[in-house]
């Protein structure tokens, strides 16, 4: 456990909260959203594909509450009425086959008396961001063939405004242009199709296809899954490198051969080599042997023992 001490430092600490954190958004956030929006695609193309073989309707017969069911949503409808020319509202930053446009929106007054926006199609700007002058739809009643289509909402702080001379708005959202123009508006609009008139340039369908959502959404989770595993990788060739450290540190300090930590045969050893590195061990000292008395008379005599 004292080789994982390291993990309790504050940059180890801060390194694994930042990885949870990421991994927690992966499952609970980003991969929800892109998955959130394949679903939401596939929708969409399923109610685009029912619509090209399913029957005209007249726009009475999906409207209900003045609004419209999700289900009914792309449906090809023919709808009667007038338009109001003198409501003309444009949607601002568009891109209509990847050029900059203005989708131009005109109240439609049916002949049951409800109100409903028609999106007449669209028109490129003149210079930089400047509408063109925008031909005014026809002031007899007419009828249209177009596709019934929800309201797309609005977002905080994109509120409908008067600019360069005309009502302009972010979003197509029938009740903020309603209050905005002061008409009751049906919470839906008519896309029209090629042809109709007061059309402008056709708006084409969606592609028919699910887009990168899917695999954007499985990538999510396996960012949410290998952040981890790689924390976990780091922390163990850590501790193994930490393992190796800590028996070469403890052997780099030998004791003395006199310490009372060493065996006495490792001192016997470790004395037995010193001497062999001089040559070869040392004699003892002989004994000294007592004298008798005729020798210690001849040492007297002649100054040493014989």
């Amino acid at each position: 456990m004292r080789r994982l001490r390291f993990l309790l430092r504050p940059g180890w600490l801060v390194l694994a909260a930042v990885v949870g954190l990421f991994a927690y958004l992966c499952f609970t956030v980003l991969a929800p959203w892109q998955l959130g929006k394949n679903s939401k695609t596939e929708y969409r193309n399923d109610l685009i594909s029912n619509s090209i073989h399913a029957e005209t309707v007249p726009l009475g017969e999906v409207i209900s509450a003045d609004t419209v069911a999700a289900e009914d949503e792309w449906r090809n409808i023919t709808a009667s009425g007038r338009y109001t020319p003198d409501a003309t509202i444009l949607v601002r930053l568009q891109s209509i086959d990847g050029a900059p446009s203005y989708e131009v929106l005109n109240p439609f007054v049916l002949e049951d008396g409800r109100t409903i926006l028609v999106n007449r199609g669209y028109v490129r700007p003149v210079t930089g961001a400047e509408a063109p002058p925008i031909a005014a739809p026809p002031d007899d009643t007419v009828t249209l063939n177009g596709r019934v289509r929800l309201s797309e909402g609005t977002a905080p702080g994109r509120d409908p405004m008067f600019e360069n001379g005309a009502n302009q708005v972010y979003s197509i959202d029938a009740g903020p242009i309603g209050a905005f123009i002061g008409t009751d508006l049906v919470n839906a609009y008519i896309q029209l199709e090629p042809e109709q008139p007061g059309g402008l340039g056709v708006i084409p369908l969606p592609q028919l296809d699910a887009g990168p959502y899917l695999s954007y959404g499985f990538q999510w989770l396996a960012f949410g899954i290998m952040a981890p595993l790689g924390l976990a990788y780091f922390v163990r060739a850590e501790w193994r490198e930490r393992r190796k450290e800590t028996p070469t540190a403890q052997s780099s300090v030998e004791p003395e051969p006199d310490s009372p930590d060493v065996p006495a045969v490792a001192r016997e050893s470790t004395v037995t080599a010193a001497d062999r590195s001089f040559g070869r061990r040392k004699k003892p000292e002989p004994e000294s042997v007592p004298l008798t008395a005729t020798q210690a008379k001849m040492a007297d005599r002649y100054g040493n023992s014989r």
